[in-house]
């Protein structure tokens, strides 16, 4: 027996503004890409949001690791301010 679930999103209509000239470019790369201009706009804002989530998500754990620390020390320091400028 074999069951297939499908995930029904809610969508919701939006207005956008933009200039004709975008309009018209969206317009070319959606037809190019045989997908419609608002698949196109949402492939888009998925991958931005996408991106902001998963920068969130990393800066969120460097932020426990620094926090934590992760065991690393400093040794003494051997040399003068002198000895790395000296050319």
């Amino acid at each position: 027996m074999c069951f297939r679930a499908t995930l029904k999103h809610m969508t919701r209509n939006i207005t956008l503004t933009m200039p004709d000239e975008v309009v018209r470019q969206a317009k070319v790369v959606a037809a190019q890409r045989d997908i419609s201009v608002s698949a196109l706009v949402t492939e888009l804002l998925t991958a931005v949001t996408g991106e902001t989530q998963d920068y969130d998500h990393a800066w969120e754990r460097e932020a426990q690791l620094m926090q934590q620390g992760i065991g690393m020390r400093m040794g003494d320091i051997t040399w003068t301010r002198e000895d790395t400028h000296a050319r």
